[in-house]
């Protein structure tokens, strides 16, 4: 059995997928999860010695859920096609893993380096940005929510010290595309949870976003690139609340 089955969720990633599976070759089993690529995404995968899995997309919990249930390792190292797994991180839990890891550990947190227009972003919270990323497969399943899923676990989680590096959004163009996809996801999940979005709701978290990522963050010191990450977060925030608003006024006959 290996000791670590590295897990990617993956559809249309035919431009980060050599190379995110190339960061993992040290891993004792590699496995990607396609929903349906109609690019190289599946070819490129098996070429890099990938087991590949194509099934329809469930959303984020459940697609990821799939894949741990199919690794054959006690430890799964989840990671997205848009990130590396540089060799400090890799020999670290190498390391951690040859030791007798305590039985109530269900997780390990990983820091990770988010790099905007080719720049690691420090500020605006995005650094150290922990994620829980190396998990036991039996102790660990994720919600079935469509954006920012939640991992459930039973146990500790411990962290790691080396970071990976998440090329989140290579282009301004890029970054664009995201917000206005993941915008109809979170605006989904918002409707979930309320009936009424109000005026005021709309201006004040969107203005609020942009304040609390550049100034109480500090993306005032990546420059303008912290800038255009902070005003990038609250169009995210506007277009959540604002399409939430446009499908309850649709579905009520509300003022539109």
């Amino acid at each position: 059995m290996p000791a670590v089955t590295a897990l990617v969720i993956a559809k249309n990633e035919a431009h980060n997928i050599p190379a995110c599976l190339e960061s993992v070759q040290w891993a004792g089993e590699q496995i990607v999860v396609d929903a349906q690529s109609t690019d190289r995404t599946v070819e490129l995968a098996e070429q890099a010695g990938a087991r590949v899995f194509v099934r329809p997309w469930p959303g984020y919990g459940p697609q990821k859920n799939f894949g741990i249930e199919q690794a054959s390792s006690e430890w799964v190292l989840i990671v997205d096609a848009d990130e590396r797994v540089p060799d400090a991180l890799a020999r670290e839990i190498q390391t951690v893993l040859a030791a007798e890891v305590p039985a109530d550990v269900a997780a390990f947190e990983v820091p990770r380096r988010n790099f905007f227009y080719g720049r690691w972003i420090q500020g605006g919270g995005m650094y150290p940005d922990h994620q829980i990323r190396l998990i036991r497969r039996a102790a660990c399943r994720y919600d079935d929510t469509k954006l920012h899923e939640r991992l459930l676990f039973q146990g500790r989680v411990l962290r790691l010290s080396n970071p990976m590096d998440h090329h989140t959004m290579p282009t301004v163009a890029h970054h664009a595309r995201k917000v206005v996809a993941y915008s109809t996801l979170g605006a989904a999940e918002k409707l979930k949870r309320r009936s009424r979005v109000t005026a005021a709701q709309i201006a004040g978290h969107h203005l609020g976003t942009i304040a609390k990522t550049y100034v109480l963050r500090g993306g005032w010191r990546d420059g303008v690139h912290g800038l255009v990450v902070a005003l990038f977060a609250g169009m995210f925030t506007f277009l959540k609340y604002a399409k939430a608003w446009e499908s309850i006024a649709a579905g009520d006959g509300g003022d539109r």
